[in-house]
């Protein structure tokens, strides 16, 4: 392989089979030691319990109303 102008590597299709790389994948590129790694960018999946997201969420609006409360307030808002 050949870098190429402004930094162009061409990947032969081999490489890319053997590596699981499919045109349209983001790729991540590290530096480990002196060599280059290149991998593909997977999201990560996580399994969320919707419920324990919307018991957080009201802790979170409890907490900003509490908050809210001991905010001194202007004399606009007093009168």
């Amino acid at each position: 392989m050949k870098i190429r102008r402004k930094g162009l590597l061409i990947l032969p299709k081999k490489l890319r089979e053997a590596v699981g790389f499919e045109e349209g994948d983001d790729v991540v590129a590290e530096i480990v030691g002196d060599s280059l790694v290149l991998r593909v960018l997977k999201p990560k999946v996580v399994d969320v319990d919707p419920n324990l997201v919307e018991e957080l969420l009201r802790g979170e609006d409890r907490f900003e109303e509490q908050r809210y409360r001991r905010m001194p307030q202007s004399e606009e808002n007093s009168a």
